[in-house]
């Protein structure tokens, strides 16, 4: 069984010695520091060694985001180390109950009707939409330290809170530079108290949504973390192990998929969620299913796997596990898969996202495999 991103923290805790499984082999050490560079895909990685060669020899294995592969559900995954099928963060966007009806909702972001819409923290309370515990917190009952080595913003995000959702020492951190001080901050003590940090770093996809993977602009990145990891190597005290890993690949996108311009996609069909990748349709009303998913496969026969709701459960697409009946409620009547390198898009409901030219989310091994690199052996 291939290991997945929800096996790190997991595997982490037992290190420290808490009762947990520990898939990965994570050693004992008196400090761990996991850092998740976003958009880093294993495959991605290993086509360029060359401009990476410090970061690709530190590859311990690969691991599997899990579906969707994407950053919101990914980071929930790992922070609790558990699927989404048990988490309930089902995607980059999904319909949550709403007064008036099934209303979007934007997991990354943790705002309703779009990326840009009105803050939904106070109407859905992170604590209380995700109300797992989180491997952090076992940790820090544990007795060990929690650090965050993230840009500031990420403390109070509704994500962070939903999924992380133990408090700890921030250590501010927008540059690669920064990154490096926070983690180097948090190692070097010459006390015998117990570590945990959590660091992040977006610029690697934030540049392949931008300009594509394999783009200059994207390769320049990717040399600039090989600059950083070559240093942070070369100073990191043996007492600390680092971790580096990522939440999902990428891939160019290819064949375009207007689905605003396809009203007859529109109809029975009360919101569409998810992004380019992965499609969530929800349905104005129970009787349209048979209906919409024929519409959909038709329309989309060559570009996407569509399916309903039931036959995705059925296929553990979520998780191994079956969700609980609020978290099955998140997930469309009808989901739309992409192919290829298809690109579902909605220039007019998602100008912004419509207008990207790298994304992830499905099932392509590009898109769901990521490296573990391990500074230990």
């Amino acid at each position: 069984m291939p290991y997945t991103l929800a096996d790190v923290l997991p595997s982490v805790a037992a290190s420290f010695g808490l009762d947990a499984p520990n898939p990965l082999g994570i050693a004992p050490n008196r400090d761990v520091v996991v850092l998740l560079i976003d958009g880093l895909g294993a495959e991605l990685l290993a086509r360029h060694r060359a401009v990476a060669p410090t970061l690709a020899a530190h590859l311990r294995t690969t691991l599997t985001a899990g579906f969707p592969a994407t950053t919101s559900t990914s980071l929930a995954s790992l922070a609790l180390g558990a699927p989404c099928a048990t988490h309930g963060i089902i995607g980059y966007s999904f319909a949550l109950p709403d007064p008036g009806g099934a209303r979007l909702f934007n997991a990354l972001r943790w705002r309703l009707d779009g990326a840009t819409g009105p803050d939904a923290r106070e109407i859905h309370p992170p604590e209380e939409m995700q109300r797992l515990d989180s491997r952090v917190q076992d940790l820090a009952r544990h007795g060990v330290e929690v650090h965050y080595v993230v840009p500031p913003y990420q403390v109070t995000s509704g994500l962070t809170r939903a999924t992380f959702r133990a408090p700890g020492t921030l250590h501010p951190a927008e540059s690669l530079d920064q990154v490096r001080d926070g983690i180097l901050a948090v190692a070097t003590h010459s006390d015998a108290a117990r570590r945990f940090a959590y660091a992040y770093f977006p610029d690697l996809d934030a540049n392949g949504h931008l300009y594509g993977p394999e783009s200059e602009q994207w390769l320049g990145v990717l040399g600039d973390l090989e600059a950083f990891a070559a240093d942070l190597l070369s100073a990191l005290p043996s007492t600390c192990t680092l971790l580096v890993t990522g939440d999902h690949g990428m891939i160019h996108a290819g064949t375009v998929i207007d689905l605003d311009a396809r009203e007859h996609l529109h109809r029975d069909v009360r919101l569409i969620a998810g992004e380019a990748r992965v499609r969530h349709v929800y349905l104005e009303r129970p009787g349209a299913a048979a209906d919409v998913l024929a519409a959909w496969t038709a329309e989309l026969s060559t570009d996407a796997r569509v399916v309903g709701r039931e036959q995705a459960l059925d296929e553990h697409w979520f998780g191994p596990t079956p969700p609980e009946p609020d978290v099955t409620r998140r997930i469309g009547d009808v989901l739309a898969v992409a192919t290829g390198r298809s690109v579902l898009v909605r220039p007019v409901a998602e100008p912004l996202e419509s207008m990207l030219i790298g994304h992830h989310g499905a099932w392509s091994a590009e898109e769901q495999l990521v490296p573990l690199l391990s500074s230990a052996g």
